[in-house]
């Protein structure tokens, strides 16, 4: 048995949660006590201790989710991270998310969560029940529901109040009747607006009538449907995901065109551009160029076209097929983005004129992770199995800091190499 003594009031972060690992791993091999009491008892105590551990993850998450973290650790998304590195669900993913972010809006519900006098499943109710109101109702909202839950209301009951708040307030306000503007543009024809936003997204509304609806079912239905048991996207997830997939024309129709000097796709700094003028960073047009779908025309010299690539010089149906029956999901280990959805690969990288479009030198990678492996090609490390797929294995950054596990109170890392 390996002991293990921690001054509390002066350990570090790292050293509490390697003693409560220590004692986690002692706790989990030992039998049950033989009195059914003593069960119930301990199980109590122990379920409130759980509930003290997940304020504390909330308040790691929150941390790792402010800051974007794990983008640089290769997870598109917290929610990402959380699934594939700590193997959550997606439902407890979701939820310990919103926790996280909603826990600075909900002060006493921290403060009780993290007091042992209030349970988590209650905490991730409330948070989540707030999670779209702005913060003078948020306030009277967490009052409420915590009155509710002292009362000995169950979580189950909490949350269906808490899914009526809005409704409450829409009532209090007079808007529940107030047609909006997306109303108004009627049902008879259909309609799309987007706004781009800050980072270079684009927030998508509209309205299908029934027969564009149809098609959309039609086309889009069956690449939304889950690639299996593991996959673990929501609905939102995987129908945009399809649509992305439909709007590059499944990797074999050339679509894009994106104008550049020579020099740009082979390495230099120079900007290209779109048709429409607007222009395209060199690193990221050397990335558009690796999917297919886009045709690159050269520029040369007094900006003469010299080349305008077509998408025969791209992996071709019968090499795509053959790719997605080798890789079901996204080359990336812990990524479930279906094959049929993901961009094919160049495995050793493109460069004009030296990157052969071979089968054997080919993968598929989602769009994310295809970004991902080219802008930090030093953070995936690349094998091959028996069956001749080739597996993406994440890296931590290399400027991520190691836990040592030892070392003075304060919370110590050192680098890794």
């Amino acid at each position: 048995m390996e002991s293990v003594t921690v001054e509390l009031g002066a350990a570090s972060t790292m050293e509490l949660v390697d003693a409560l690992s220590l004692i986690a791993t002692e706790l989990a091999t030992r039998e049950a006590p033989e009195s059914a009491a003593a069960c119930l008892e301990l199980t109590e105590a122990l379920a409130t201790a759980v509930d003290m551990q997940e304020s504390a993850m909330a308040s790691l998450i929150g941390r790792v989710d402010a800051a974007g973290e794990q983008r640089r650790w290769g997870y598109p998304s917290t929610r990402a991270w959380l699934r594939s590195k700590l193997g959550m669900r997606e439902s407890r993913a979701k939820e310990r998310l919103v926790l996280a972010r909603q826990r600075h809006r909900l002060p006493e519900v921290a403060q009780r969560l993290a007091a042992g006098d209030l349970s988590y499943g209650y905490a991730a109710t409330i948070a989540d029940s707030v999670a779209r109101l702005d913060d003078a109702d948020c306030a009277q909202a967490e009052s409420t529901l915590l009155e509710m839950a002292d009362q000995g209301f169950s979580a189950g009951k909490v949350a269906s109040f808490g899914s009526r708040i809005r409704d409450v307030i829409a009532e209090r306000d007079g808007t529940e009747d107030a047609p909006d503007e997306d109303s108004r543009h009627g049902y008879a024809k259909s309609w799309i607006t987007t706004t781009r936003s800050l980072d270079g997204g684009r927030y998508v509304k509209g309205w299908l009538n029934a027969e564009d609806a149809a098609i959309w079912d039609g086309t889009l239905a069956p690449l939304a449907k889950p690639a299996g048991p593991e996959d673990v996207r929501d609905v939102g997830e995987r129908a945009a995901a399809a649509l992305a997939s439909v709007l590059s024309g499944g990797h074999r129709a050339t679509k894009v065109t994106v104008i550049c000097d020579l020099e740009t796709l082979t390495g230099g700094n120079a900007p290209a551009r779109l048709t429409d003028g607007t222009p395209i960073p060199a690193a990221q047009a050397r990335r558009i160029a690796l999917a297919a779908g886009v045709s690159p025309l050269l520029l040369g010299r007094g900006h003469t076209p010299l080349y305008l690539g077509y998408r025969e010089r791209f992996a071709s149906a019968a090499q795509r097929q053959v790719l997605e029956a080798l890789y079901p999901t996204c080359a990336v280990r812990g990524c479930e983005i279906p094959g049929t959805l993901c961009e094919v690969d160049h495995v050793g990288g493109w460069a004009l004129g030296d990157s052969p479009t071979d089968i054997d030198q080919l993968a598929l990678a989602c769009g994310w992770h295809n970004r991902f492996k080219h802008a930090s090609p030093d953070q995936i490390h690349i094998t091959k199995d028996p069956d001749g797929r080739y597996l993406y294995r994440l890296l931590p950054p290399r400027d991520a800091c190691r836990r040592t596990g030892n070392g003075p109170p304060d919370d110590t890392f050192d680098w890794a190499a």
